[in-house]
């Protein structure tokens, strides 16, 4: 091979990952912006006048509509070329965060919600399928966990750095920052990404045959409980620490940021063992984190225990997610959209379910009890993977 061509290798090798690399900058302004209302709801709610429940409610229904729209806005979208889509979705999700910068009331933020969650539901379905498809050779592992690290990213910087942006200048320009990092992304995967013609093949009889695979449906119903468990805990888990731990503010701060380090940490730990240790990834996560929410009243007045607790909790979820989405795609690579519209939108039902669930164990039994309700949904979601690997025909290590 002569040094020019070595050169040419290395420069495409570098286009590579920089292609997979803007896909999970892709991910974290996504993600940004679906978590980033939840600090500032008391600005909102003083602007419009309205309580910081009412507003609570644009959280709620755009969970809901990236939950119902992800099948359905794919299914619309099943035969466009996916860089263009891609393009198109970032102009209506940049669109859609002008409107929120200039809502000049409640249902007009909603309304430009809408229009976020819309271009939420797409993305989703469609860049998981692109990142592999764009990734180096054999590094399909590491492209799922750059988009699970955007994820993370946003959890642990986007929505204290949106805040703070709130507090400073005012909850609409958290959003219109939002819109100029967004078109920036979005300037560079045009320049970068190669046309990718949609992998959908055969008619919407594939949609029937995706849904009657049964362990396609073990496996959603398995994403599911995990994430019903794991939001059964975390959706209340400021108040748990700080009514049940007598944890202070600053240091609930600093375990929500931990939480969100441990996740990135899961994601390196995937890129490395995710294609070689699938089956014990996934079986050591799910014990891991239903063991870490069992204990969480047990650790409440332990600072180190609550660490150790939490830290081990944000790797073994990654992990879990990680491998899940590995073996789903796995199953049926014509189908990938169509399998990852369904991925996306059964993580939001759980979600919903978590969040539910969560506030009826408050009401009930207290909120002492939310790590036990959580760690046993986590545990019925372990005999359903073990009935899953008993079963799987998909020989994943």
């Amino acid at each position: 091979m002569t040094s020019s061509a070595f050169h040419q290798d290395d420069v495409s090798r570098r286009v590579q990952y920089l292609r997979v690399l803007m896909l999970g900058f892709g991910a974290f302004i996504f993600n940004t912006t679906e978590f980033v209302p939840v600090g500032l709801l008391s600005d909102i709610a003083l602007s419009f006048s309205i309580s910081p429940a009412e507003v609570g409610w644009m959280l709620t229904i755009y969970a809901w509509i990236v939950a119902l729209l992800s099948l359905p806005m794919m299914l619309l979208t099943r035969n466009m070329e996916r860089k263009t889509l891609l393009i198109w979705l970032f102009v209506l999700f940049i669109v859609s965060h002008l409107l929120s910068v200039v809502a000049w009331n409640f249902t007009v933020l909603v309304i430009s919600r809408a229009g976020i969650a819309c271009a939420h539901a797409v993305f989703w379905s469609i860049t998981a399928s692109m990142a592999i498809r764009v990734a180096p050779q054999g590094k399909h592992a590491f492209a799922l966990s750059v988009l699970a690290t955007g994820t993370g990213l946003a959890m642990i910087l986007g929505v204290p750095v949106g805040r703070i942006i709130g507090q400073y200048f005012g909850w609409r320009m958290t959003f219109a920052s939002i819109a100029m990092i967004a078109f920036i992304i979005m300037l560079v995967l045009f320049r970068f990404l190669p046309k990718l013609p949609s992998l959908f093949s055969g008619s919407l009889s594939k949609v029937s045959e995706v849904l009657t695979n049964r362990i396609l449906l073990v496996m959603y119903l398995s994403i599911f409980l995990m994430f019903t468990a794991h939001y059964t805990a975390y959706s209340y888990i400021e108040p748990f620490l700080a009514e049940v731990g007598s944890v202070s503010a600053p240091l609930i701060t600093l375990m929500l940021l931990l939480f969100g380090g441990a996740g990135i940490v899961g994601s390196v730990v995937f890129s490395y063992f995710g294609e070689t240790k699938n089956t014990v990834l996934l079986l050591s996560g799910i014990v891991a984190m239903s063991g870490s929410m069992a204990v969480l009243l047990f650790v409440s007045g332990d600072l180190l225990g609550l660490v150790i607790s939490v830290l081990l909790w944000g790797v073994s979820l990654m992990t879990i997610v990680l491998s899940l989405q590995m073996r789903v795609l796995k199953v049926d690579e014509s189908a990938s959209d169509i399998i990852m519209s369904l991925y996306s939108g059964i993580i939001n039902v759980g979600i919903g379910a978590g969040a539910l669930i969560g506030g009826q164990v408050i009401h009930s039994i207290g909120l002492d009890n939310i790590g036990f309700t959580a760690a046993f949904i986590g545990a019925i979601g372990l005999v359903v993977v073990l009935l899953l690997l008993q079963h799987t025909k998909t020989r994943i290590a």
